[in-house]
């Protein structure tokens, strides 16, 4: 799970993780966040997510992070966007608008970084990683997002014994370990998603569900 691993997945173009369209969850749940217009939102290891595209839609400066230049790239060049880019301290940063991507370590990330964020999104970052980077990736989230801030969260609950990852399956205690210190977690929604998934049907697995919480910074 290291930075080669990440740039051979889109080299090779196998991205399964990415989605075609606008996150269901996304749209019916942000709302209950209560952000007002020109919040800024975090959305860690985004990829090309077209979540973005609906994010600033909504009126919300987004700052997406992305190891991978491919992703950053495709993403503009799909859109046929030529966006303006800049070196920024250990990131390339590319920018269209309201809409800007980090293209660097997420853990090169600093509290200047996302001093304006009032929120975050997670739909493919923590169940991207194995356990040890998962700690590692929510204390550093935790340590650079401010106070007052809230987010959407997107995980997967399978039997991990039959199938390795990523993405990864992440339990509720864990997701409440994780955030037990500083926040409220509110389960919004739970989905079974084995149906229609070929990758999870062969590897034997029974029950796949996806669980969305929304988290409130005390």
């Amino acid at each position: 799970m290291h930075d080669a691993f990440w740039q051979e997945r889109w080299a090779r173009n196998q991205i399964g993780f990415h989605q075609e369209k606008v996150n269901g969850y996304l749209r019916r749940h942000w709302s209950a966040l209560g952000l007002a217009k020109g919040a800024a939102v975090l959305v860690p290891l985004c990829g090309k997510s077209l979540d973005m595209v609906w994010l600033a839609e909504q009126g919300h400066p987004v700052i997406g992070v992305e190891l991978a230049e491919r992703a950053v790239e495709d993403f503009f060049n799909e859109r046929d966007v030529q966006p303006q880019v800049s070196q920024r301290g250990a990131f390339k940063v590319y920018q269209a608008g309201e809409l800007q991507i980090l293209c660097g370590d997420f853990f090169a990330l600093s509290h200047a970084d996302v001093a304006g964020c009032q929120a975050f999104y997670d739909r493919a970052a923590l169940i991207a990683l194995p356990p040890p980077m998962r700690e590692r990736y929510v204390a550093h989230l935790q340590a650079i997002v401010p106070n007052a801030c809230q987010g959407l969260l997107v995980t997967l609950v399978y039997d991990q014994a039959k199938m390795d990852g990523p993405p990864f399956s992440v339990a509720d205690t864990e997701v409440e370990q994780h955030f037990a210190d500083g926040w409220t977690l509110h389960k919004v929604e739970e989905k079974d998603v084995l149906t229609g998934n070929p990758r999870f049907s062969d590897s034997g697995l029974t029950a796949v569900d996806e669980h969305v919480f929304r988290l409130i910074r005390r």
